[in-house]
């Protein structure tokens, strides 16, 4: 009986047509996986080159590989297993349009192996459109967790919120930094305005529109710079870094000095903080960071006068390449792995905590939070590629019931368990993407927000949408975004008030693409909470009437995004490294696999599986240092 039934799933196996997303860590590790278990028709895609970073887990790549297409090599290698499969490679995006719900329907099972949440939220709606099963993983050092997908069945991708990036308030990086993480953040910033793509929210001069320092010594040092005619004189970073011809001694100066001192004329931000020192370019100590003996360089604690001696050498590598583009409007791109690019904002960033005596850090450290990089552990990715494989068994076998959340803990629980399953949690009724109805509520201000914003922010950036099309529910069929092109374009610039768009408005959205339909309704708010441009609620329940909300403050929300100004809050983009999205939920210490989150009853095997309840509320007070998604 057993002898038939394994031969009855190899002759599933066989038959089935699997599509791999992903060439990365897991993808590599997968490939492998499903060749050697008798996969004998895979289609993997992957946008990605090989990086030199990648060759220490993703195994499947060699040196001689850096620069070419991982899905193009990942299938060359994984050949070299078993010739005999067939493997069709494919260099492009799984979001372009010719992948579309026709091309998800040829396949028997769909593996995301991706490093993105836009991505993991498009491929989720077209297995869905599809009615596709969907096996979800990702990693993050050595926590771990793949989850199956089914319409009807599981919840999907979207069925709870996703964390947002964490953001820092403008001000709080130029004018009073008290982490390192601030002073990172500020150097990268920094970076930008001297070579990147300079963006006016990432200004890193000193902030006059903070508004604890309103109205004193800083606003009358600024107006003193104005001309005959009362306008103030403004040059940019760039253009005045220019004129120096990027001088390291004189950036130095404006940068450690001189904005700092500027910062001391701001008498009410020093009231309840240590004011921060300006240094001067002659006289940096030496002295090294403690007893570092024997540390190499990258993990050792730099001394200022080293820090100075780094920013110079790395400006001028960087203003070589930067006058070495060619093109109108070229700019550098910082990356982690370019050793003049970390070595600028490591010792940029290690300069201004010393100004505002905050602790340094080495440059290990500092490439890791720069980034928000957590260590990818190539044996976490050996592991959930096996799990995968594991859940596609039983899908092929259509033992549903037996599929499983699985989460991969750092240390055994409390069961001592290091892999932890889970039932399948049910979808949530109120989902905006796989309910029957999906439907959201718009928190915005009509009178501000313009028709790009919203399909720019709101439907392609926070709803992952690819090729919205927009009509007003006003009984005129009012279209207000197309995706032809030109048909529309000349409401991008318009108000959504222009259009009768007011408080209590519905929208009916739509993707061809992804064959999703949106009903969105509009709430008018004249401001939001920390100055946010919208908020996005997924269910109506939580939205308060618009007096209380305006009274109250905070808003629960799946999305947001902030009103560029000069004291707005700024984010910083999590560097996206292979294997380091995992979807774990907030607040989950790493010895704990993540609570369920609906309120369906568990069975006493469920319970003993991830723990007693008691224990996990405690957990859930807890903050997590994973990446969440």
């Amino acid at each position: 009986m057993a002898d038939a039934a394994q031969s009855n799933l190899g002759d599933l196996i066989k038959k089935s047509k699997i599509l791999v997303v992903g060439a990365g860590g897991i993808g590599c590790e997968l490939l492998k996986n499903l060749v050697l278990s008798s996969f004998n028709d895979i289609l993997v895609i992957d946008l990605d080159t090989i990086d030199v970073s990648n060759l220490n887990r993703q195994f499947l790549f060699q040196k001689e590989h850096v620069g070419k297409s991982k899905a193009v090599v990942a299938r060359e290698s994984a050949l070299g297993f078993n010739p005999d499969v067939t493997i069709i490679a494919k260099h492009d995006s799984v979001m372009s349009s010719e992948y579309n719900v026709n091309f998800f329907k040829q396949f028997t099972i769909v593996m995301n192996a991706l490093d993105n949440r836009a991505a993991r939220s498009h491929v989720n709606r077209m297995c869905l459109a599809a009615n596709v099963p969907l096996i979800e993983s990702g990693t993050a050092g050595y926590l771990g967790q793949v989850t199956v997908i089914k319409k009807g069945l599981s919840e999907c991708y979207d069925c709870n919120p996703k964390a947002g990036q964490k953001s820092f308030p403008g001000c709080t990086i130029r004018n009073t930094p008290s982490e390192p993480i601030h002073c990172i953040v500020w150097a990268k910033h920094l970076f930008n305005q001297l070579f990147g793509e300079a963006d006016p929210d990432e200004d890193v001069s000193p902030d006059t529109a903070d508004p604890e320092a309103a109205g004193d010594a800083g606003s009358v040092a600024l107006e003193s710079k104005s001309d005959d005619a009362g306008n103030v004189t403004r040059t940019s970073t760039r253009a005045w870094a220019q004129q120096s011809e990027y001088d390291p001694s004189k950036l130095f100066g404006k940068f450690f000095c001189d904005d700092i001192k500027y910062l001391l004329s701001m008498d009410k931000l020093w009231a309840k903080r240590t004011p921060p020192n300006p240094l001067s370019w002659d006289q940096l100590s030496d002295e090294a960071f403690g007893n570092q003996e024997g540390i190499i360089k990258d993990q050792r604690v730099w001394s200022l006068s080293e820090c100075a001696e780094v920013m110079a050498a790395s400006v001028k590598t960087l203003y070589q390449q930067f006058k070495d583009l060619k093109g109108e409007g070229s700019f550098l791109v910082w990356d982690k792995d370019d050793e003049a690019s970390m070595d600028f904002v490591t010792a940029c960033a290690n300069l201004r905590a010393c100004v505002f005596s905050i602790p340094r850090k080495s440059r290990f450290d500092v490439k890791a939070m720069a980034g928000n990089i957590i260590p990818a552990i190539a044996t976490t990715n050996a592991v959930i590629a096996g799990l995968i494989v594991f859940e596609a068994f039983k899908i092929l076998e259509d033992k549903w019931e037996d599929c499983r959340h699985v989460y991969l803990n750092s240390k055994p629980n409390a069961l001592n368990k290091v892999i932890a399953p889970s039932s399948l949690d049910s979808a949530n009724p109120k989902c905006y993407v796989c309910s029957h109805q999906p439907e959201v509520t718009v928190l915005l201000n009509v009178s501000q927000m313009t028709v790009q914003s919203f399909e720019e922010k709101v439907l392609r950036g926070a709803l992952h949408m690819i090729s919205p099309d927009v009509m007003v529910d006003d009984g005129k069929g009012t279209v207000l975004i197309s995706s032809e092109e030109g048909e529309t374009t000349e409401n991008m610039p318009k108000l959504l008030s222009d259009f009768n768009v007011s408080d209590g408005s519905r929208l009916r959205c739509e993707d061809f693409h992804q064959e999703y339909d949106l009903n969105i309704t509009i709430a008018h708010r004249d401001q939001l909470e920390d100055n946010r441009e919208f908020s996005i609620i997924a269910d109506p329940a939580q939205l308060q009437p618009k007096a209380a909300m305006e009274s109250s403050g905070p808003q629960p929300s799946t999305s947001s995004s902030s009103v560029p100004s000069s004291s707005t809050p700024i984010t910083e983009s999590v560097d996206m490294d292979d294997d380091l999205d995992v979807v774990f939920q907030k607040g989950v210490e790493n010895d704990q696999s993540p609570q369920e989150s609906s309120n369906r009853k568990r069975s006493i095997t469920d319970q003993a599986e991830t723990g007693s309840a008691s224990k996990k509320a405690r957990l859930s007070q807890t903050e997590s240092d994973i990446i969440e998604l």
